[in-house]
């Protein structure tokens, strides 16, 4: 008989998200290995369009539907895990509301649970959060971090946390029949996540009058739900690039295969927010490089786990325009070194080989 395996998310496809990218892979993959596998997840878009996505998936996805009242939804959360739960052998917990959603249920049964933490849901600066996630994690039989950044924001609890990276499916990043668009500029910078403090758009356009001394010709392209692109832009305007910076808004996945192949380097320079949204590793990064885009990240988050500093790209303190510039001649000098060792750094993350170390730590 399969073993059952209830995962618990606070994101899914086909919304955008990493929590929800991972949770679906996560999903994906134990089913691949003759697990069955149910997911709780929040309804987030329009009802059909989530229906169709889950019609094709060879497991069981059960949707919170949307209320105004948001008390409501927390209630039918709790209850729809509660319904399925019992006959489910092990629980997965991914995202804030799944952690506190699965470790009140624990309250009323006994069953063996795993959490999945990802950086921001362990980074509240709100005491009262920050408690309330600290107890619900002492709750769980096992805790997997996706970076060493991320257990770190965790060792106050003093439990054993395993690190397992971020994944990629690298089936879904085969681009025989894509070819590029152009994309202006020499070198070609691209960013791909939410246009946000976080994700670092802002950080690189601050370094752009400065990179455009070495590089006249750069140009920034940032793909992504475009959350605070008029406001990156006027800062753009101010430091006079504005020509330098294009916002593309969200793309479908063959523009962004494509425009990805027309990239000389990927960049994601993130940095933490007032509330303490973080980079928990950067997926977006693994897919470049599959992809052959070497890419510059962040020291000091999750990305430090996400770039083979020297190797898949360079690591860089956000603010040191000297550094990122160096890192963009070295990976522009040699483009077909560092497109052969992204590749081979993405391939060193497919699902098929994170699959086997979750199966490792399962309780």
């Amino acid at each position: 008989m399969k073993k059952k395996i209830l995962i618990v998310t606070s994101e899914f496809p086909p919304q955008p998200g990493g929590i929800g990218n991972h949770a679906y892979h996560l999903a994906l993959y134990l089913s691949k290995n003759d697990y069955e596998v149910t997911v709780v997840a929040d309804q987030r878009g329009e009802e059909q369009v989530e229906n169709r996505f889950d019609a094709g998936l060879p497991f069981v996805v059960k949707r919170i539907a949307l209320r105004h009242l948001r008390l409501w939804m927390y209630l039918n959360r709790i209850i729809e895990t509660l319904k399925v739960l019992k006959s489910s052998d092990v629980v997965i917990a991914t995202g804030k509301f799944a952690l506190w959603n699965v470790a009140f249920c624990s309250l009323f049964y006994k069953f063996p649970k795993m959490a999945v933490i990802h950086g921001t849901e362990v980074n509240f600066k709100s005491a009262i959060l920050k408690k309330t996630i600290d107890l619900s994690l002492k709750r769980f039989e096992s805790i997997i971090a996706v970076s060493h950044y991320t257990k770190q924001l965790v060792v106050h609890l003093k439990r054993d946390v395993h690190i397992i990276p971020n994944g990629i499916d690298i089936s879904d990043w085969l681009v025989d029949n894509v070819s590029k668009v152009p994309l202006k500029g020499s070198p070609v910078l691209t960013t791909v996540g939410r246009v946000s403090s976080r994700k670092g758009q802002l950080q690189v356009i601050r370094l752009l009058p400065e990179l455009k001394k070495q590089f006249p010709d750069l140009h920034y392209h940032c793909i992504g739900i475009p959350t605070q692109a008029e406001a990156f832009l006027s800062q753009a305007k101010v430091l006079g690039v504005d020509a330098n910076v294009t916002f593309h808004g969200a793309v479908d996945d063959a523009t962004l295969k494509a425009s990805l192949l027309a990239t000389d380097v990927f960049v994601m320079l993130s940095t933490e927010s007032k509330t303490g949204d973080v980079e928990g590793f950067g997926i977006a990064i693994l897919e470049a490089n599959a992809l052959g885009v070497p890419s510059i990240g962040s020291k000091g988050c999750g990305i430090q786990d996400a770039i083979n500093d020297g190797v898949s790209g360079f690591l860089v303190d956000a603010q040191d325009v000297a550094a990122v510039g160096a890192s963009i001649s070295a990976l522009i000098g040699h483009p077909q070194i560092f497109k052969s060792q992204a590749e081979q750094w993405a391939q060193q993350h497919s699902w098929d080989h994170i699959i086997q170390q979750y199966l490792i730590h399962l309780p």
